[in-house]
């Protein structure tokens, strides 16, 4: 970290502090101008978890039955940065009974009491722009059965926090955090009364964010299919409540609405989650289709890539490709090494995946994550095809920009005689082995074969000289390359056709079996599935074809087929397992 950095957040950590204590002189709200209308929607298999004491944030689990949230020490600034976001309230309202009701109120009372006049480290725009959203969302939930004393700290607390995002938002990062301080000041503006006067403000500034951070294809910097889910799903929240106290929406915000829903479309499975890249989940159960619904935007996908990520889909069938290069510079924070890396879901059944983010497991988890070997493509020699930089601190907490990323990855998609064919590649193998990794996917039209080839090939003389210096340096065995193809935790997988094939029972009912060409080594060894809502990582398996390249080009070729006695229609019934609920 830069010393010019770290005095900059410094100053940022010093105003927030400054500002979080002068807004316990503003007048407070006496109450909402209408009744809210909950919309954000939580875990109800969470809220269980958390109303039996079993406390999992930032990856770490305590388990404190009873306890006062708040009382607990922090193990690191990610778990304050989660709790005080207050999501959890989303959860404990799904769970709605009397248990989770009072927890609430314990946990809400117990932070307005300790840092309701603006000390602690929750004080920060976003945060307390999350908390506007979730308190107002779920007032009626909360404020049940509470006395007048309580309510009028409750009403108290959110002027305060009004006052200091009115303040504050612009030190915000951009991107997420900044969609939701605006969002919580919006919401602050139209539901309390005596804050109409921040609305105009806080429109005016969203609309530049809309324009400023979502492009031309409805994507966003950081490319992470959940998080433009997240950011669309408050601009939703936004236009509804603004229709709702009969205010015309900007035009930049319903524009921006307009452009994001198509490419939401074109990132979403055959199962309705999305694709898991860059950092992102398949987002919460039915969130993508409320917030599309909401939106009223029934525009298509357009043809090509959509934000960056190729498609191909027939018959239930859904391939989805990171077909462009990572994010750069502050966006690439969080960012994957997953450049030409696919997933292929079959119905609602996923088949290969990749791992996913590892931040809610903890700081190794999250780095594991974002390599190459946990995507399903090609690694080589044991590079990634991005290299993380040194840690920088990103929000209070340090983080690795990618750096020595691919910078050319073209790109095409074209119809086959049987379907479409998607064909990349990309430089990140170029500069330390002289080496181009290219792509080509053929999916047949009825959804049935996905037939692949992955080549390793130097392009000039130059790459030709820095790949001989790399066998030189092997002493002529050949650079090492593994090709993984991850599978979804509820794969039945096992090596067939005396270990020259791998078949996978879905729970559909569905076998698809995987084989290669002749040459590579083909083994199924372990793998992980990170999936938020958890507590702890999912075990499941990965096929891995592994080799040398020894040659100025190397070819491997695979398919990925539904066995013939499988159903052109199946009918699936099986009950997908729900969150684990266990320690």
């Amino acid at each position: 970290m830069s010393r010019t950095e770290g005095l900059s957040a410094a100053i940022t950590r010093l105003l927030n502090r400054f500002h979080a204590r002068l807004s316990a002189r503003a007048r407070p709200a006496t109450g909402f101008v209408s009744s809210p209308e909950p919309r954000s929607t939580g875990r109800f298999a969470r809220g269980r978890q958390l109303c039996a004491g079993n406390l999992l944030f930032a990856g770490h689990l305590i388990e404190a039955p009873g306890a006062m949230i708040w009382d607990l020490s922090a193990p690191d600034p990610a778990w304050d940065a989660e709790i005080h976001g207050f999501r959890w309230l989303d959860d404990l309202a799904a769970v709605g009974d009397m248990h989770a009701r009072a927890l609430a109120q314990d946990w809400l009372w117990g932070w307005i009491d300790r840092f309701g006049a603006g000390h602690g480290e929750g004080w920060l725009p976003e945060a307390a722009g999350q908390r506007l959203i979730r308190c107002i969302h779920h007032a009626l939930f909360v404020l049940r059965g509470t006395d007048g004393a309580r309510s009028d700290l409750f009403f108290q607390s959110l002027a305060r926090q009004t006052i200091f995002l009115a303040r504050r938002w612009k030190a915000s990062p951009p991107g997420l955090p900044r969609f939701e301080a605006l969002t919580g000041l919006l919401y602050a503006g139209l539901a309390l009364e005596g804050m109409a006067e921040h609305v105009a403000p806080a429109l005016r500034a969203l609309a530049r964010e809309c324009d400023a951070q979502i492009d031309a294809q409805g994507g966003i910097p950081t490319r992470n299919p959940e998080e433009l889910l997240e950011v669309f799903t408050l601009l939703t929240w936004v236009q509804a409540a603004l229709e709702a106290s009969d205010r015309e929406p900007d035009p930049a915000l319903t524009g921006a609405i307009a452009r994001i829903a198509p490419t939401l479309r074109a990132l979403r499975h055959a199962d309705g989650g999305l694709a898991r890249f860059q950092g992102g989940g398949k987002g919460i159960d039915g969130r993508l289709d409320q917030a599309l619904a909401a939106s009223g935007v029934r525009r298509k996908p357009a043809d090509g890539l959509a934000m960056g990520y190729a498609r191909l889909g027939f018959a239930r069938t859904t391939v989805i490709i990171d077909a462009a290069p990572p994010p750069r510079g502050k966006a690439s924070a969080d960012a994957h090494a997953s450049t030409l890396a696919f997933e292929l879901t079959s119905g609602r059944r996923p088949l290969v995946v990749s791992c996913g983010a590892g931040t809610v497991f903890g700081e190794d988890w999250r780095r594991a994550g974002r390599a190459t070997p946990s995507h399903s493509t090609l690694c080589l020699d044991g590079y990634s095809s991005a290299r993380l930089a040194e840690p920088t601190m990103v929000g209070g907490m340090p983080r690795e920009y990618l750096e020595e990323a691919p910078e050319d990855v073209p790109v095409q998609i074209t119809p086959s005689g049987d379907g479409l064919c998607f064909e990349g590649g990309h430089d990140g193998y170029r500069r330390t082995h002289g080496l181009t990794h290219a792509r080509k996917l053929e999916l047949s039209q009825d959804g049935r074969t996905l037939i692949g080839e992955d080549l390793l090939t130097t392009l000039t003389d130059p790459d030709k000289r820095l790949f001989d210096r790399r066998m030189d340096h092997a002493q002529l065995s050949g650079l090492p390359w593994q090709l993984r193809f991850h599978l979804h935790p509820d794969v039945d997988a096992a090596l067939d056709m005396g270990g020259y094939a791998v078949s996978m029972a879905l729970k559909s009912g569905e076998i698809w079996v995987f084989r290669a060409e002749q040459g590579p080594q083909l083994t199924l060894e372990p793998s992980v599935y990170l999936e938020k809502g958890r507590l702890r990582p999912r075990a499941s398996k990965q096929v891995v074809l592994s080799g040398r390249a020894m040659e100025y080009a190397s070819r491997i070729r695979w398919s990925l087929a539904k066995a013939q006695e499988t159903a052109i229609a199946v009918r699936d019934l099986v009950e997908t397992r729900a969150e684990d609920e266990t320690p």
